[in-house]
């Protein structure tokens, strides 16, 4: 397959276009190669150096991750950032980066990932970011203790920042929206919804919570995000033939 094959792939399949004016983030190929070939796909949640360094470990022609280097706007290429870059150049390595179009995504998003290992029905989306929907809620078939939802989710390896377990002890609804949302709490409030999923905690939503009679799960940025790419992964190997591999680089917020 050729990059730009790949990029033509990715963009029939996740909906960059549609996300571009809400979007920071630069979706789509940041950083090229000068092999155009590309059959070994990498795929991880950051694109930082301890990413890079195991890609290339790994013979990775591209690593596909979903918070990338380029954010929307200029940026010189200094310290840092000028490592970064100069690492993937000079073991040509691509990179390409899918921000909210791989949260959403209805089937390959991290939480279409997170509502598929919790077995939830009736699944829709949920969570609008300047008016468009990111996240999903989904009812379980038999109620469920939040305990359960946490050992599902985060097991041994990826251990919530916080827990509130302020609704009722049976959950039958969730919302989730994975990442960087615990304010949008307020619209599983709205809906009336026993539990509400997300990754970055936030002192305020505390008092949200408790006072609204709902359970909130605050299962850290990395954890909650690495359903996405591993999606992507398995459906770039089951769907053309590439070599896939998932890079485990969790940070524990």
């Amino acid at each position: 397959m050729t990059l730009t094959e790949f990029d033509d792939l990715i963009h029939a399949t996740l909906p960059i276009d549609e996300f571009a004016r809400i979007d920071g983030s630069k979706n789509g190929l940041q950083v090229d190669r000068l092999n155009q070939t590309v059959s070994r796909v990498a795929v991880a949640v950051d694109a930082a150096m301890e990413t890079f360094e195991r890609a290339a470990e790994w013979g990775a022609d591209l690593l596909f991750v979903h918070h990338g280097l380029f954010w929307g706007r200029e940026q010189v290429i200094t310290g840092e950032h000028s490592r970064r870059i100069r690492f993937l150049l000079e073991h040509d390595i691509a990179l390409y980066a899918v921000h909210l179009p791989l949260d959403a995504h209805l089937s390959l998003g991290n939480n279409a990932g997170m509502a598929e290992a919790l077995a939830l029905r009736e699944v829709e989306p949920f969570g609008l970011v300047k008016g468009l929907p990111i996240g999903v809620a989904g009812e379980f078939p038999a109620p469920v203790s939040v305990d359960q939802v946490v050992d599902t989710l985060f097991g041994e390896r990826y251990r919530p920042l916080s827990v509130l377990r302020f609704g009722p002890e049976a959950v039958r609804t969730v919302g989730i929206i994975s990442g960087g949302a615990p304010l949008e709490v307020d619209q599983a409030i709205e809906q009336g919804l026993d539990l509400y999923i997300t990754g970055d905690a936030n002192h305020i939503a505390y008092h949200r919570c408790r006072e609204s009679g709902i359970n909130a799960i605050f299962g850290g940025h990395y954890a909650t995000e690495v359903w996405g790419v591993q999606r992507v992964g398995r459906m770039l190997a089951d769907e053309s033939g590439l070599e896939t591999a998932f890079l485990d680089v969790p940070t524990g917020l």
